[in-house]
């Protein structure tokens, strides 16, 4: 899973660039609201099995008793009530991009979807509204038996192994959202790669909210048998609007004996979204899962990837970047457990607050009785660019075992103006100056991310990252 080192610009508070919407042309949605009526109109339209419809509804019931969170972003402003949860855009998933509507086109075509898949990808899926309008994996890939579709294709044509892996990762009692996407959800990757299979290039998917007050919740479930290798890449957009819209996503990953998962995310929702999200991997004897999480929009975020490690030597990483600016809060971090033997962990978090955004970092770290020569590490930087601006650390550590190794380190820094100084004496401008050492500074995380393969994530970041440094 070679990737390449890049420079990437790095100013900040240029005009989100995904803000345009398309003309809502939309093949079928439910009204407002959340009830049991709107559960069950969303299963009957994806003629679903009795036992996900009992599911959802029981879902929705867990939804309704679990009171929102006390702590972090205020997420009071929510009217669950004023909500779209299913929005059809087209009647089926394509698999040729010339069948997708021109006006769907248009918004992948300038993400630069298309160009990515032919040069870089080994399949692709795009999400707009509630389901899939394009998934492709190609054929070399299929014919070695990995199944790469949307997580409504998998519930027809695998159940078996859907029913088998849904739910284990992240139940609907594990939170609020999670119980809310579980009873809502739609769309999203199904990923499963044989024993032995080693995808060399990664596949994408992209996810998409154009309608105004409506509400997104893929779910992701990814299986990796033994001795197999995945990347899986993310990007989400969505325009601008006045109101606010939602995206509570879930991803359950399992990575069996010796597996190794790269899932890389770029999130860019415009500052309208409440993106709030649940994304869990258990890990299995010498497995290795690896998230590289990319937080650049949105008008709150809370999101915590987290890894469980259940047998011996498996081992997770989290890398995360998240960049706050006006009127944003995100609250951004990671978990890991380890629940075995000789299990290491690495968490490495970077974020930047400006023109008075907050960029927090939340994290837990256990350490079980079982865990014997286990080892975590964990470092969280932060770069505050202006005095309007705030970033916090809450990290939680439980170790039960004293034959392990914990490291956990945190900085919070401004630029100094004897850095800024001594560049401007080299000829550079003040933004000049700055963004190389906004560039340095994210240098550790940017550098794993898989750019070549997704043109588009390179535009997301450089559009995020352009403007003035405060």
């Amino acid at each position: 899973m070679a990737t390449k080192n890049y420079k990437i610009k790095t100013l900040l508070n240029k005009p989100y660039k995904f803000g345009s919407s398309n003309q809502e042309n939309i093949n079928f949605r439910t009204p407002k609201g959340l009830n049991s009526q709107i559960i069950q109109t969303i299963s009957q339209q994806k003629d679903e099995p009795q036992w996900m419809l009992d599911r959802r509804l029981q879902a929705l019931e867990i939804f309704n008793e679990k009171t929102m969170p006390s702590w972090g972003p205020n997420l009071s402003d929510i009217d669950f009530q004023d909500l779209t949860y299913f929005i059809r855009a087209q009647k089926k998933t394509e698999r040729r991009w010339s069948d997708v509507p021109d006006e769907i086109q248009n918004t992948f075509n300038y993400l630069g979807i298309p160009e990515a898949e032919k040069k870089y990808l080994a399949g692709v899926g795009a999400q707009y509204e509630s389901e899939a309008v394009y998934h492709n994996l190609k054929k070399e890939w299929t014919d070695k038996g990995v199944i790469f579709c949307d997580t409504d294709t998998a519930l027809k044509e695998y159940p078996e192994i859907v029913k088998k892996y849904f739910g284990t990762i992240v139940p609907a009692h594990d939170n609020k959202f999670a119980a809310l996407n579980t009873a809502c959800w739609s769309g999203g990757s199904f990923v499963y790669v044989p024993k032995g299979v080693k995808l060399e290039i990664p596949i994408q998917a992209y996810f998409r909210i154009n309608a105004k007050k409506s509400a997104q919740f893929e779910r992701t479930l990814i299986i990796a048998e033994d001795d197999s290798e995945i990347q899986y890449v993310e990007g989400c957009s969505a325009p601008i609007y006045s109101t606010d819209s939602l995206h509570a996503a879930v991803v359950e990953i399992i990575v069996k004996k010796n597996a190794r998962v790269r899932y890389t995310t770029i999130q860019n929702w415009s500052t309208n979204v409440y993106n709030l999200v649940t994304k869990r991997a258990t890990v299995h004897a010498n497995g290795s899962m690896e998230w590289i999480d990319g937080n650049l929009g949105s008008k709150v975020t809370m999101k915590y990837p987290s890894v469980y490690l259940v047998e011996p030597g498996a081992s997770g990483e989290v890398l995360s970047v998240a960049v706050a600016g006006k009127f944003q809060y995100l609250d951004a971090g990671a978990k890991a457990f380890h629940l075995a033997p000789n299990t290491r962990s690495k968490i490495i978090s970077k974020s930047i607050s400006h023109s008075g955004g907050t960029a927090n970092f939340r994290g837990q770290f256990k350490i079980s009785n079982r865990a014997k020569n286990s080892k975590t590490y964990i470092n969280c930087d932060a770069l505050i660019l202006d005095n309007k601006s705030r970033s916090d650390t809450y990290p939680v550590l439980s170790v039960n075992n004293k034959n392990v190794s914990v490291e956990h380190e945190a900085h919070v820094s401004k630029i100094s103006e004897d850095q800024l100084f001594y560049l401007k004496s080299r000829g550079l401008s003040g933004d000049e100056a700055s963004s190389i050492i906004i560039n340095g500074f994210l240098s550790p995380i940017v550098k794993e991310l898989p750019m070549e393969y997704a043109v588009e994530m390179n535009r997301l970041i450089e559009f995020q990252m352009e403007g003035s440094n405060g």
